[in-house]
């Protein structure tokens, strides 16, 4: 932003400039009353880092390219059109000359209705100041959306005839005024006056397009709704000809020509767009249900992904696949993931990440590091299930890791691992919430169509559609507009038309595929595929318990926009929560036994059962009813957990609606009978068994030969192998062989026992600075409103000295030591206000205004008007101190 612009010798003292018309920004932002500023810094809360001193260094911040890159990515497309428009409009611009370059020479109701609107969004965020008889846009602004021939302008419009005859010779610009049918002027800047006015003038400019060739009409319509320039020959053909002798095509290099933006906006009849946009697409509806039909279906996904998680991480019980040196899972372990969930690869993904964002599974850090269930995984298991369903939505809902992304690839091309770095995505959340309360607009039991969805989306945020990384790449579905975008991370080439054409049908796993190109839209598609999978919504339409969990209505449309309530989202969980209870299948405490060995779970089960139920035997198949299957080596793992055959035929009888199965019975006291038998403990290893004719068998088998054993004794082998890798080879022989410790005894193994250390859910990446709350947002209005007084207060004029040189305006006070302490004295005394020069301990100066009460051991104590509380300085660190006037005090 220039210096003119905010040179603070034009300021107005606060309160004393509302009647004139402000002249530069900061003046503008003077003249706004707390509710004013405090909608800027809510808008833009990337101006409170920090708080600016005062108004001045606000109205500076709020022009840098950064912020006003953020800001624009910010305006939905209608407002952005309409920034569009003021940046190629004369500045300052009328508001009649603006309503013009958007309706036409034709009018539009529908766009005069809404650029009110437009308007006032630009001007409260600081985007556009000045009344409406000279409209501004910000220079920042101006520079990012102005037409240049290195960013040509979304609205495609080349250069004014000012700009693009800037260096030309005088005699060809009255050439051009002759073959034009206008008289010759004396000097280059009236000609150029002159060839404006008439591309300005309807009637003329009209007359003039009537005598031209055809197919020069048909090289203008090329050019007219950009882009606007055009490669020449060294001879160009007649009709070109035609059109560069009247300037109606101008140079723009040796071999390049542009169309003046006076003549295109006549072509155009007057527009700067070609379809502007004044309302939010609507969305249609693709499928309608019963309120209660889509609250069963989200409930009855809601229990699968609790199921899906539970079961993901207790087959990690004893620790889960190794970490990558990069960082996340391998591929082989995904696809192994993926193979034990029975899911694709890009859905095994997703429960992996939201384990881990609900800081359920993390790293164990140890030397070897492996993935493991956390002790908040306990913790987790413990809630009722609609707790744990409500933990795991406001994950997903507020964390930045995006699943999608895996099997991609990162900015230098290194493939995004599940589990790994480089997963978030700022934005997430804020699409999430914002798919999901779109949603809401529509009547409880109406499905969204996922293509207007999408252009909704676009049309919100036609500038944050542009994958991060590839400044410049065009919105797809953009119907003009290119080139390149802006450094600072806006892709400003992007085109306003509107159109998309991504055709898809959402259901479980259909959002994963990678459709659109823009980062937007493919953060909505999963989100639509993500919430369904994870019951937020069922068969597409937004559930009860999901809109509790946004604190929308429940029975009910929301109004658009949707209000922020300010309810916290842990009350908006046990809201959901309350809402899913009823809805879930309750928990069952029995199982039906049958005679081919296994047990059917008509529902699901209660923790204890499932969790020794998991032990004793296999999960067959899931679904409705839950089918498992008792297996000699599912009966070993519960008599290595510790229990005895009667232990388990126990049981089975107290929680069995039918009677225990003999073969069952056979089963299990018929492994009970050999477990133990043999025994296998460290020596290397060794196996110890009373019958020596069968430790005689084993060594008379050949598929012992890779355990290397030898006899020691009658009743001890010794193996060259570890007892692990023993007990496993014995028992793919066959045998039951019981690990024993150094003293003898049964060695018991649980499988739940490996757990990671302590583990905190990893924190959401923000996309930009947080949105600050209503306390924040007072203290920080009070804090610039109290530094500009103290910055624009009215100082008493002091006599010129020889040793004190006269000091410009706003400069920090200059007096001796004995003056300063002089001065406040006398303010304590007389009860009145001084401004002072403060530098603090780490050397950062502020002018300040003060009330000083009390001056005593080198320090000065008062009321500091501009932090609005009381506070002690020391006199050395004053650099000086002047009267205010007495308008001021």
């Amino acid at each position: 932003m220039g210096i003119g612009e905010l040179d603070r010798e034009a300021h107005v003292p606060a309160g004393t400039g509302g009647a004139a018309a402000p002249r530069t920004l900061a003046e503008a932002l003077r003249a706004r009353g707390d509710e004013g500023l405090a909608a800027l810094l809510r808008a833009r809360p990337d101006l409170l880092s920090p708080v600016p001193n005062d108004l001045t260094q606000l109205a500076t911040r709020a022009g840098t390219r950064g912020s006003v890159v953020r800001a624009l990515e910010r305006l939905d497309r209608f407002t952005l059109q309409t920034a569009e428009a003021l940046a190629v409009a004369p500045d300052p611009a009328p508001y009649p000359v603006l309503l013009a370059l958007l309706t036409g020479d034709d009018g539009e109701p529908d766009i005069e209705a809404a650029l009110p609107r437009a308007v006032e969004v630009l001007r409260d965020q600081a985007l556009v100041w000045g009344e409406d008889e000279r409209l501004r846009l910000v220079r920042t602004a101006r520079e990012l959306l102005a037409p240049s021939p290195q960013h040509p302008s979304p609205t495609g419009l080349g250069p004014t005839v000012s700009e693009a005859t800037a260096g030309m010779s005088p005699g060809r610009i009255q050439e051009i005024l002759t073959a034009a049918g206008l008289p010759a002027t004396h000097d280059p800047v009236s000609a150029v006056a002159a060839l404006t006015e008439l591309f300005t003038d309807r009637d003329r400019m009209g007359a003039l397009l009537d005598t031209a060739p055809s197919d020069a009409l048909a090289v203008l319509d090329r050019l007219v709704w950009g882009p606007p320039y055009g490669e020449v020959t060294a001879n160009p053909a007649p009709p070109v000809r035609w059109l560069r002798d009247r300037g109606l095509l101008l140079p723009a290099s040796p071999r390049t020509v542009v169309l003046p933006r006076e003549a295109a906006l006549h072509l155009r009849g007057g527009r700067a767009h070609r379809s502007p946009e004044p309302h939010a697409p609507a969305l249609a509806v693709l499928r309608e249900y019963r309120p209660q039909v889509v609250d069963n279906a989200a409930a009855g996904q809601a229990y699968t992904a609790l199921a899906t998680v539970e079961e993901l991480l207790k087959s990690w019980d004893q620790g889960g696949p190794a970490v990558l040196r990069a960082g996340g899972m391998s591929v082989r372990d995904l696809r192994r993931t993926a193979s034990a969930l029975d899911v694709t690869e890009q859905v095994a993904a997703f429960w992996l990440e939201l384990a881990y964002g609900a800081g359920l599974l993390a790293s164990d850090g140890e030397a070897d590091e492996r993935y493991a269930p956390t002790p908040a995984y306990d913790d987790w298991l413990d809630l009722p299930p609609a707790e744990r369903w409500a933990r795991l939505a406001t994950a997903w809902l507020t964390g930045t890791r995006t699943s999608g992304l895996v099997g991609g690839q990162d900015a230098k091309g290194r493939a995004l691992s599940a589990l790994g770095p480089d997963l978030d995505r700022g934005a997430a959340p804020e699409v999430r919430r914002r798919v999901l309360t779109l949603q809401a607009t529509l009547p409880p039991g109406v499905a969204a169509d996922p293509e207007t969805l999408l252009t909704r989306l676009r049309w919100e945020r036609p500038l944050r559609g542009t994958t991060a990384g590839t400044a410049g790449a065009p919105d797809p579905g953009s119907g003009a507009g290119s080139g390149a975008g802006t450094a600072a991370g806006g892709a400003y080439g992007v085109g306003t038309g509107h159109g998309s054409g991504h055709g898809s049908a959402v259901g479980p796993g259909v959002g994963m595929v990678h459709g659109p190109t823009d980062l937007r839209s493919r953060l909505a598609l999963w989100t639509l595929a993500e919430a369904e999978l994870l019951g937020i919504t069922g068969r597409g339409a937004l559930g009860s318990p999901a809109r509790a969990l946004l604190n929308l209505p429940l029975a009910e449309a929301v109004a658009e926009p949707v209000a922020e309530h300010g309810v916290e989202l842990s009350v908006a969980a046990s809201r959901a929560a309350t809402l899913l209870g009823p809805l879930l299948p309750e928990a069952v405490d029995h199982v039906l036994l049958q005679a081919d060995l296994t047990a059917v779970a008509p529902g699901p089960l209660r923790r204890p059962l499932a969790d020794m139920l998991s032990v004793l035997a296999d999960v067959e198949s899931k679904g409705g009813a839950t089918v498992y299957r008792f297996t000699p080596g599912s009966v070993r793992r519960a008599l290595d957990a510790g229990r005895s055959a009667s232990d388990l035929q126990d049981f089975l009888t107290a929680h069995s609606r039918t009677p225990v199965p003999q073969p069952l019975s056979y089963l299990i006291d018929d492994v009970a009978r050999k477990h133990g038998h043999l025994r296998i403990g460290a020596a290397s290893a060794y196996v110890r068994c009373d019958d020596d004719a069968l430790l005689g068998e084993i060594l008379a088998d050949k598929r012992s030969a890779s355990l290397r054993l030898r006899r020691l004794a009658p009743t001890v082998l010794a193996a060259q192998t570890d007892p692990a890798a023993l007990l496993d080879g014995l028992r793919s022989m066959g045998y039951a062989p019981a690990a024993e410790s150094a003293a003898g005894d049964v060695l018991i193994t649980r499988a739940d026992t490996y757990r990671t250390g302590a583990r905190t859910a990893p924190a959401p990446v923000p996309d930009g600075p947080p949105a600050p709350d209503t306390t924040l947002l007072g203290a920080a209005v009070r804090a610039i409103r109290a530094g500009d007084a103290a910055a624009t207060a009215v100082r008493k004029e002091r006599p010129e000295t020889a040793e004190v040189p006269a000091r410009a305006s706003g400069a920090l006070p200059r007096t001796s030591p004995a003056e300063t302490l002089a001065t406040v004295q006398a303010a304590a005394m007389t009860g009145s206000a001084v401004w002072i020069g403060y530098v603090n301990a780490e050397g950062a100066a502020s002018q300040r205004v003060i009330a000083p009460v009390r001056v005593e051991g080198g320090f000065v104590t008062g009321y500091d008007h501009t932090a609005d509380e009381v506070r002690t300085y020391p006199l050395h660190r004053i650099t000086g101190v002047a009267e205010l006037a007495d308008d001021q005090v």
